[in-house]
């Protein structure tokens, strides 16, 4: 006998149930493992004793944040092919940190990358530096996350406003990273990649048996005086022994031929605006002569900002810490690349199937757009299923859950991390004990948690994938090319390298929130009277679609110039190269058994308390 659907104004008790247990599951380990975290270096580096299976379950549970889970399959059913680089990119990123940094960066034995930056260079001024970045990147990463937990409470709760979602999903987050600290968020992030794994394939092989296959999704929408290929009309036309009906192709939604084109709606939003705004007789060779070059520009960008800016993230790059050695490290690497790959071959398949199957998302924005298409797809199947399709959408909202809460709390300690070991322990009260860092700890993060939170209820409008993609960049712009010119090139000063990332970051960062600013500016609701003021950037935008590409993705010009900067300037100042740097590139790159490894912390633990 069926349960009934639907109970408390509307909500499916299937989805609350399953979200529900994933919340009290992930409360219930965090105190559980709260319990253990007795120490300083529990709470920075969860005591460096977690093992490579457990830590690349943790990583990847940390790493697939809202923006895997949910905005891949938002972004392929809005923008066809061109989103395939976020997925295939993520996984890339990881090649990156296994070749070049993860070993390096462990054999450092630094807490938190502040540490690292102020030991590599001697400089306590360049700690100051590298803790912004920590802050910027993070904030820009948490607002995409808050708008996936928006997104997902406002789906479970139908009225319930996308704000209330995210100041109670910030709420239980804070309170577990404040509790346990990285010890106490290692095992619930490690259980959270399988619990998405899980999340995002059963429903996927359950609803590609019931509607069909990728060959059959192919064909269906077509352009005005497209004709569909043989076998994918016939497709197209049969009569469904699901029980669910294909719906006609929105205006919205681009058609076929853009949706599977290389460069598709995503790559060419900006050249297709410019054109719009000019006279009809010249749109046609505007796009021949822009089309293309621009296309290229912007998807150059965005691997470049995607590969590189997943080696420059605060909160994936302190995990290393937590490892015994640099060895387990790399290892911990590669099998993060192996877990991520598998994960990442799923979502596109939920964006696929819903192009032609919830075609309505198309013309919805914020938290009713296509971003909760993951959410939502499976419902579809309950006409013929009954409580099956409730099931499935239960299992999605609780992966997504596991998604934005996993991303949520490791973004929450590195920027935890960066205000109360280097601002608080290393600045302000270098004397301080283990036991007031503890204190520190446990503050900042409900500060941090507060801060985030409320940048989370201003980016409904925005798409959850395109703000990851600003964040990498930002962090490929100043992070990345920090550690990768600093473990890679002796010759590399500390001004020289602060003016590379100080730079090229801050022109990342400002680039990104330009675009994001105008974006805002054109949503119908609240938040576009409150950014009324920014409107004439759209115009401009029209005007100038190149820039717009620029600033919308920096990378391809902010990452050059960021490493060009740190050569030219430490070239300059080359006497200023650390007297110790022979040792130290040792330290950084001499096996494990040749016994100098070292752990930076300990080496400068006068009055630490650690």
């Amino acid at each position: 006998m069926n349960l009934p659907l639907a109970f408390f104004g509307g909500v499916d008790p299937w989805i609350f149930t399953f979200s529900f247990i994933t919340v009290a599951v992930t409360l219930w380990m965090g105190f559980r493992s709260a319990k253990s975290s007795k120490t300083a270096s529990d709470f920075f580096v969860a005591g460096r004793s977690v093992s490579v299976g457990w830590n690349a379950s943790a990583i990847s549970g940390e790493y697939l944040s809202a923006a895997s889970f949910m905005g891949v399959a938002g972004m392929v059913m809005s923008s066809g092919y061109d989103a395939l680089w976020y997925p295939v990119c993520y996984a890339c990123g990881y090649l990156f940190l296994l070749l070049f940094i993860a070993g390096p960066l462990r054999r450092f034995g630094a807490y938190t990358i502040p540490d690292f930056a102020e030991g590599r260079f001697d400089s306590p001024m360049f700690r100051k530096i590298a803790v912004c970045f920590v802050l910027f990147i993070g904030f820009f990463y948490t607002m995409p996350q808050m708008k996936g937990a928006g997104v997902t409470l406002a789906y479970i709760f139908p009225g319930l406003p996308y704000w209330v979602g995210v100041v109670l999903v910030g709420a239980v987050i804070t309170l577990n990273v404040a509790l346990g600290g990285m010890k106490g968020i290692t095992l619930v992030q490690a259980v959270q990649y399988w619990i998405k794994l899980f999340a995002i394939t059963v429903p996927v092989f359950v609803l590609m048996a019931v509607v069909g296959f990728y060959n059959g999704q192919i064909g269906a929408n077509l352009a005005p005086g497209e004709t569909a290929p043989a076998a994918s009309a016939a497709q197209a036309s049969a009569p469904s022994s699901t029980g669910i009906e294909r719906k006609p192709l929105v205006a919205k939604a681009p058609a076929d031929t853009a949706w599977i084109a290389p460069f598709g709606p995503l790559t060419t939003k900006a050249v297709n605006a410019a054109a719009a705004a000019l006279p009809a007789e010249q749109r046609a060779a505007f796009l021949a002569e822009h089309q293309k070059p621009y296309s290229l520009v912007y998807t150059y960008s965005l691997i470049i900002a995607l590969v590189c800016g997943t080696a420059g993230l605060p909160h994936i790059l302190v995990r290393f810490y937590t490892n015994p050695d640099g060895v387990a490290a790399k290892k911990t690497t590669m099998w993060v690349m192996i877990l991520i790959g598998v994960f990442y071959v799923f979502p596109p398949v939920f964006g696929v199937i819903g192009r032609n199957l919830m075609p309505e998302l198309y013309s919805g924005v914020g938290a009713k757009g296509t971003d909760k298409v993951v959410l939502e797809l499976p419902t579809l199947i309950s006409a013929k299923y009954g409580v099956v399709g409730s099931i499935l959408s239960g299992i999605t909202c609780a992966g997504a859950f596991a998604a934005f809460m996993s991303t949520f709390s490791g973004l929450l300690v590195s920027m935890t991390g960066a205000l109360a070991h280097d601002v608080y322990g290393r600045m302000l009260r270098p004397k301080s004990s283990s036991a007031e860092r503890m204190v520190a700890f446990k503050l900042s993060a409900i500060l941090i948690g507060g801060v985030a939170v409320t940048l989370g209820c201003f980016v409904e409008p925005l798409e959850i994938n395109f703000m990851v993609g600003q964040a990498f960049a930002i962090a490929a712009a100043s992070y990345f090319p920090l550690l990768f010119m600093s473990v890679w090139w002796r010759g590399m000063t500390m001004k020289g390298a602060a003016t590379g990332m100080l730079t090229g970051g801050l022109c990342a960062l400002g680039a990104a929130a330009l675009t994001n600013l105008g974006t805002l500016a054109l949503d119908k609701g609240p938040m576009g009277k409150i950014f009324a003021s920014f409107a004439p950037l759209n115009g401009f935008w029209a005007e100038h679609p190149l820039l717009r590409i620029l600033c919308e993705q920096p990378a391809i010009w902010s990452v050059p110039l960021a490493i060009t900067l740190m050569i030219v300037v430490s070239k300059a100042t080359a006497a200023q190269v650390p007297a110790d740097i022979r040792m130290k590139m040792l330290v950084l790159h001499a096996p494990e058994k040749l016994g100098l490894k070292q752990e930076y912390i300990q080496d400068h633990q006068a009055g630490a308390g650690h």
